[in-house]
C-alpha cells in the first residue's frame, strides 16, 4: 500500500483523500470540544431544511439544506465580539483567514446562507474569537 503525500494545502495525494484534514473537518472537531458539556439552546429552523442552535454560551451553528438561501438575524447565545466562521477559514494569529460574525450586545448576529454554497454552514465559537488567544487545538 503506498502512503499518503500531505500537499502545501494540507490535501493528501497518492490516491488517498485525507478527510480528516479538510478544514472543516478539523475545524469542526475544535468547535465539538470547545463546546463539550454544554446544552443545545436557541434552536431555529425555517421549516425548509435550515436550522440554527447554540451550544449554551460557547459555539453557534447555522446550516441551510433548503431551496432557498437564508438571511436572518440570530440570537447566538454568545458576547458580544467578531468570531471566525470556522467553516470558510481558519482563527489564525488572532485573525479570521474566512469569514467574520459580528455579534451584537445582546448577542443576535445576522446570517446570510445561499442555499447553492458550497458550505451551506457557519459554525462559530468562542474559541476563534477574534483577538483572542485561541483557546482549542484539534
Amino acid at each position: 500500500i503506498k502512503g499518503p503525500a500531505i500537499q502545501s494545502d494540507m490535501s493528501c495525494s497518492n490516491g488517498w483523500i485525507c478527510e480528516h484534514r479538510w478544514r472543516q473537518i478539523y475545524n469542526m472537531v475544535a468547535f465539538r470540544n470547545v463546546v463539550m458539556g454544554t446544552t443545545l439552546t436557541n434552536w431555529w429552523d425555517n421549516g425548509d431544511y435550515a436550522i440554527a442552535f447554540s451550544r449554551g454560551n460557547k459555539g453557534f451553528i447555522v446550516i441551510n439544506a433548503g431551496t432557498s438561501d437564508i438571511n436572518v438575524n440570530l440570537q447566538t447565545g454568545l458576547s458580544q465580539g467578531t468570531y471566525c466562521d470556522v467553516i470558510s477559514g481558519n482563527y489564525d494569529n488572532g485573525r479570521c483567514t474566512g469569514n467574520e460574525v459580528h455579534v451584537g450586545g445582546d448577542g443576535h448576529a445576522h446570517f446570510h446562507i445561499s442555499s447553492g454554497s458550497d458550505d451551506p454552514v457557519v459554525a462559530i465559537h468562542i474559541g476563534a474569537q477574534k483577538g483572542s488567544a485561541k483557546k482549542v487545538t484539534t
